[in-house]
């Protein structure tokens, strides 16, 4: 079994200068491979239209791997590195080998997922050359050259291969067994962090059981983006939204904009990109403590199952189309109200929240599984029948039960009947109606449960 605790160590002033240094190697070793790997795949490449017919063709040059890369480094250790663009020299033989190879295999990977893709096929972005704000992270890859020198009360001393000794707070201690695999070191706004990633191949990895979705121990999540709810679920709970940059926005624009008003270079506009970076770091920590505790208030409700919905993130928090007349003129949009949205949905981070939903259940026994919201927020659940046609309206009230129906519950709803399979497959609407040609068969005693059993206002 394999698990990774975070702790946050205080090197001294030597040691801090000796670990920017090392950041400044690494971040260039990497951008000079990627560059190496650039350069291979614009040189071994010719377009069919563009081939030229008189003059040769150059040799084909090998494909830098990992492998190839990684030799090379015991003849950069050999003399000091100059920068070309900049004339720094950097030494390499002050960082440890296990580190660059690290730096390596970080590239070998950026560079596959741009050509070949993941396991599920999915291919990334041409990688990007990594700036000073983007580079913070350095791995040791060999565990056995981490030794734990003492141990105390709430402190921990770690020695590290060609640092020394750090000082780590430990706030929680290692589990008796396990031994260290790896560390990795961050930098972060308010300090050093540092990864420890333990190992004990005496306690067995856990499986999760197969867990067969019922109506009793499943549950429907609706993400709610309006005032100040977060989450609609299945059981008839709202749940508040935190809002961590919409709270903070008035002061990190004050931050920002002093920053701005400084000299580019200059003392005063370190100091305030370091506030400003800090005041975000609140903002991501704040919202990251908060989806924790709703996920594990979820997971305690005793569910086995949660349905949430497959939201398109990408797709919601994109700018409009530009609209222009016959002479080229912009017209009006809508981007200047929808900008507003894109930035409450990116506060919200629902992609987020679901992974750690997932993280936390799957610890739990249970699973989390995404559906495709299509017409669950329109239909009655209990009557299959369109009402909510229009997002401005919120509820609705039926004469024939005498209930009123909240929106969001219904859809939470909805969305657990559609991970329990007997939501109505609906393929087009007539006058608002759901053809009763298009819908699946219904089991009474288990999805269309009596209004008054269902609490939906």
């Amino acid at each position: 079994m394999k698990t990774t605790f975070q702790y946050r160590f205080y090197p001294d002033t030597k040691q801090k200068l000796e670990l920017n240094e090392w950041l400044r190697i690494s971040r260039y070793w990497y951008n000079r491979q990627l560059g190496d790997r650039f350069d291979w795949w614009e040189m071994n490449r010719t377009r069919v239209d563009a081939c030229p017919l008189v003059s040769s063709i150059a040799d084909l040059r090998d494909q830098p791997n990992f492998y190839a890369q990684k030799k090379q480094l015991p003849i950069l250790k050999q003399d000091l590195v100059k920068v070309w663009h900049s004339g720094e020299l950097l030494d390499f033989s002050r960082v440890d080998a296990s580190v660059l190879q690290e730096v390596s295999k970080r590239g070998e990977k950026a560079f596959e997922r741009f050509i070949v893709g993941d396991s599920n096929g999915n291919k990334s972005g041409k990688p990007r050359f990594k700036t000073v704000a983007d580079f913070r992270t350095m791995t040791f890859a060999d565990g056995k050259a981490v030794k734990i020198s003492l141990v105390r009360k709430h402190w921990m001393y770690l020695r590290l291969p060609k640092l020394g000794v750090v000082k780590v707070r430990m706030h929680r201690g290692i589990p008796e067994g396990f031994t260290i695999k790896q560390v990795s070191v961050t930098k972060k706004a308010d300090g050093w962090f540092m990864q420890i990633m333990l190992q004990d191949p005496t306690v067995p990895d856990f499986v999760l059981d197969e867990v067969i979705p019922t109506w009793e121990n499943s549950m429907g999540i609706d993400a709610v983006l309006n005032e100040d709810v977060y989450l609609a679920t299945s059981d008839g709970e709202k749940l508040p939204s935190l809002k961590p940059l919409r709270k903070n926005q008035a002061k990190l624009s004050r931050i920002s904009t002093k920053r701005n008003k400084r000299k580019r270079g200059s003392k005063a506009r370190r100091k305030h990109s370091i506030r400003e970076a800090k005041q975000h770091q609140r903002i991501a920590r704040s919202r990251k403590d908060f989806q924790y505790k709703t996920a594990h208030k979820l997971v305690k409700t005793g569910h086995k199952v949660f349905f949430h919905e497959d939201l398109n993130l990408k797709g919601l928090t994109k700018r409009n189309k530009a609209k222009q007349d016959e002479t080229g003129t912009f017209l009006p949009n809508g981007q200047s109200a929808k900008s507003g949205l894109n930035k409450s949905w990116s506060d919200a981070a629902f992609g987020n929240f679901f992974k750690t939903l997932e993280y936390i259940a799957a610890k739990a026994g249970s699973v989390v599984i995404a559906k495709k919201p299509a017409y669950s927020s329109m239909v009655l659940c209990y009557r299959d029948e369109i009402i909510f046609t229009d997002c401005s309206i919120r509820d609705y009230w039926d004469e024939q039960h005498s209930l009123k129906v909240d929106r969001d519950i219904n859809a939470a709803i909805n969305l657990k009947r559609l991970g329990l399979d007997i939501f109505p497959s609906i393929k087009r609407r007539v006058r608002f109606v759901v053809e009763e040609s298009r819908l699946k068969s219904v089991n009474n005693s288990t999805s269309r449960a009596s209004p008054s059993k269902q609490f939906v206002g």
